[in-house]
């Protein structure tokens, strides 16, 4: 009998090792070669089968969405941007992860990086890495990256001339502004609830807070003459890769091409502005792993996901594809890189994305905002930001 019972046990065991998960990513080239390597690993040493699909980007989250309760969709997704995190927990397709896994595996994690990840107060996936925008310096005319404000108005100005500008960037975008709201004391785009929820019925925009930063922002063309009309992204990049900009404010996605022009560049916060009560603190855009809560197969899916954050993993995963780890142990194997090293001092500063869905309606008006008081030199900010608040406010309902 017990012979007998030990041969079921032994099949049970056979048959969970034998099973199978599916994995959707996005990840093309040298990336999807790692994640592809990783799953031939877990093969080996647990015996479950892991197979790699790749899904366009621009599809993966809806066909997700609909085909989870039909379980038709992957067990595991590689990866997800944070801010669509809302969406998905609230369809109830991506499996919790806080009994999955422990405070030392955590621990590893930037903080903020495990915000971005938790909705309602529940982690709903597991970071992996992150962007932000950051100060970005071309060496041939600064030595050091500034420290105070007075040193970077010194240095811009010094440098905007007939053939360089000393500090140009995408002023009208929001994304790039966020750090200048954070600084004149905006904790996020929304206040939180005494749970720690995002209250999209509380905008942090506005008010004296709002006046201030977007003031800043219209000095900076204006008063300062750093930022003239006409400049978007596409002109600060192009000064930049030519060589005749000596700072922007721009993220990992640039340096390819700022390092396929050869400028010698460096990455640091930008400073703190004038009068904020906070440094300077940017938008940070995490993508990570989520499992799917319908997964037949679930076990073997967390297990997975949990072992592509591991820091020795992620290390091998920034030299496959060059993204920036949000391990703190990665980060420390990589800290010879000056592209991880720079962006790994500007993470912990930083705001996760609001991963609410109401986050949508904000980026209109917020925009707008910010167009119309650099328009003009004796644009009212004030009055500017109570529309904005307004619209924000009708588009949410409320």
């Amino acid at each position: 009998m017990g012979r007998v019972l030990a041969l079921f046990a032994l099949g049970l065991s056979l048959a969970f090792a034998q099973g199978r998960i599916t994995v959707w990513t996005h990840f093309p080239g040298p990336e999807l070669e790692w994640l592809r390597a990783q799953a031939r690993t877990f093969e080996r040493t647990t015996g479950t089968r892991v197979e790699v699909v790749e899904v366009p980007f621009g599809d993966i989250k809806q066909k997700f969405l609909l085909g989870a309760p039909q379980r038709q969709a992957a067990d595991v997704l590689v990866t997800i941007p944070h801010d669509w995190l809302g969406e998905m927990a609230q369809a109830g397709v991506v499996e919790p992860m806080a009994r999955h896994v422990t405070q030392g595996y955590l621990a590893d994690l930037e903080p903020v990086a495990v915000e971005a990840f938790t909705f309602r107060g529940r982690l709903m996936g597991l970071p992996a890495f992150a962007e932000s925008v950051a100060l970005i310096y071309n060496r041939r005319y600064v030595a050091q990256p500034p420290r105070t404000w007075e040193e970077f108005l010194s240095l811009a100005r010094r440098h905007t001339t007939g053939t360089s500008f000393g500090f140009l960037y995408d002023i009208g975008n929001p994304y790039f502004n966020f750090g200048f709201f954070r600084a004149y004391g905006a904790e996020n785009v929304f206040a939180k609830d005494a749970r720690g929820n995002l209250d999209p019925s509380r905008l942090l925009l506005g008010g004296e807070v709002g006046e201030r930063a977007l003031q800043f922002i219209k000095d900076l063309r204006f008063r300062h003459n750093l930022v003239p009309e006409g400049v978007d992204y596409g002109v600060a990049d192009g000064a930049f890769k030519d060589g005749a900009l000596a700072m922007t404010l721009n993220g990992p996605w640039a340096l390819g091409d700022y390092k396929r022009a050869r400028i010698d560049f460096g990455i640091a916060p930008f400073p703190t502005p004038p009068g904020a009560r906070n440094p300077w603190g940017p938008f940070l855009g995490v993508q990570g792993v989520v499992v799917n809560t319908y997964s037949q197969n679930k076990t073997a899916a967390v297990n997975f996901a949990k072992t592509l954050v591991l820091g020795n993993n992620l290390v091998a995963f920034n030299q496959a594809g060059g993204r920036i780890p949000v391990s703190k142990s990665a980060a420390r194997a990589l800290e010879r890189d000056p592209v991880v090293a720079g962006f790994s001092r500007v993470f912990p500063l930083g705001t996760p994305m609001p991963n609410i869905p109401e986050m949508g309606k904000v980026w209109g008006p917020w925009g707008n905002a910010i167009s119309l008081a650099i328009q003009r030199p004796d644009s009212n900010v004030g009055r500017i930001l109570e529309t904005m608040a307004q619209e924000i406010q009708a588009s949410l309902g409320r």
